[in-house]
């Protein structure tokens, strides 16, 4: 398993419990050897000799013996308070927690499939990871900055975040890009979402891979570089503006056309394999009348790729396409409802 940066913020209370430990089984060994003390009353000896509380011993001790606890006291002096005042600021000042956490989270990464990275904690990786809870879908998130890290941890106890850079084959490893199903590279920088585009999709060749960009110019090396698809939010953000300018009803319109999954959704995607087997070279019209939920089937995609607007009600259902049906939310959940569809 490798082991995430937090870590290395308990290598002194690693070490302080080494030396504990490694004192612990000297004193042992010494007083069962030097005074043919039982396991017990070694141990009971080792403890007040090192902590120095002045408890009698348990025997007179011989000469050697004597030598012995002379030479365990001055090799081990302060390692028991040492040890303890680690200990101590550990708990008192809540590095415990940041331990637990991380040890939690390891374990979900290794449960962890079929899941979406999130690389980057920023704005557009917060917008990301809010769409994707609202779908149910299972995610994880890289972010370089402990420190937001940290915070993030605070503030959402849920989230499973990692500390760790996103370009580093070794993170992407850790959470589980072999078995991921997409990775949405929002990292502020294009250079290094170009390498973990490139990084990703020499892993895993059939991942999804959507990144941002800040610069026109990056676009085309994205896509080149293996990115499905590559988001470019201030040309979105700025068209959006215009065209509530130009067109401010259907902008209003289509704003309350929602994706955001659960009961807030108005428009879905609905592949192929949550239709009923038999649908198989049947038409849109056929599925239309099987279940009469008031939702419209709207778009089509081919297994082409090919994106029909508006399809035919002879359209025919075929492996590997998808269908995209608008309606209110009672009607897409009565939908999803008749197709065994979970949220």
């Amino acid at each position: 398993m490798i082991f995430p940066p937090s870590y290395k913020h308990f290598k002194e209370l690693y070490f302080a419990f080494i030396f504990l430990v490694a004192t612990l089984v000297l004193g042992i060994a010494g007083f069962m050897w030097f005074e043919d003390y039982t396991v017990i009353e070694a141990f009971y000896m080792t403890v007040i000799t090192v902590s120095t509380v002045g408890f009698g011993e348990v025997k007179t001790l011989s000469a050697q013996g004597q030598i012995f606890t002379s030479f365990l006291i001055i090799t081990t002096f302060g390692t028991f308070a040492y040890t303890i005042s680690n200990l101590t600021r550990y708990v008192l000042s809540g590095q415990y927690k940041i331990y637990l956490k991380t040890f939690q989270t390891m374990n979900a990464l290794e449960r962890l499939e079929d899941h979406v990275i999130v690389c980057g904690y920023g704005r557009n990786g917060k917008q990301a990871i809010k769409t994707l809870r609202a779908h149910n879908q299972n995610f994880v998130v890289i972010e370089t900055d402990a420190k937001i890290v940290e915070k993030a941890r605070e503030q959402d106890p849920d989230l499973l975040v990692v500390e760790g850079d996103a370009t580093d084959d070794n993170i992407l490893e850790q959470v589980g890009i072999k078995s991921a199903k997409a990775i949405i590279a929002t990292l502020p920088k294009d250079a290094d979402n170009l390498f973990v585009v490139l990084t990703a999709r020499e892993i895993n060749k059939k991942l999804n891979i959507i990144s941002r960009a800040s610069d026109d110019r990056s676009e085309r090396k994205l896509k080149i570089a293996g990115a499905n698809n590559v988001i470019l939010p201030d040309n979105v953000g700025g068209s959006h503006m215009a065209t509530l300018v130009l067109t401010p009803d259907l902008m209003e319109f289509l704003d309350h056309i929602s994706v955001m999954g659960k009961d807030e959704s108005t428009l879905v995607e609905i592949q192929f394999k949550n239709l009923p087997r038999d649908f198989e070279h049947k038409s849109i019209v056929e599925i239309e009348k099987r279940y009469q939920t008031g939702a419209r089937i709207i778009g089509f995609k081919t297994p082409e790729n090919e994106i029909i607007v508006n399809p035919s009600s002879a359209t025919e259902l075929v492996l590997k396409s998808k269908l995209f049906v608008l309606g209110n939310p009672d009607q897409i959940k009565r939908l999803k409802t008749a197709l065994n569809i979970d949220d």
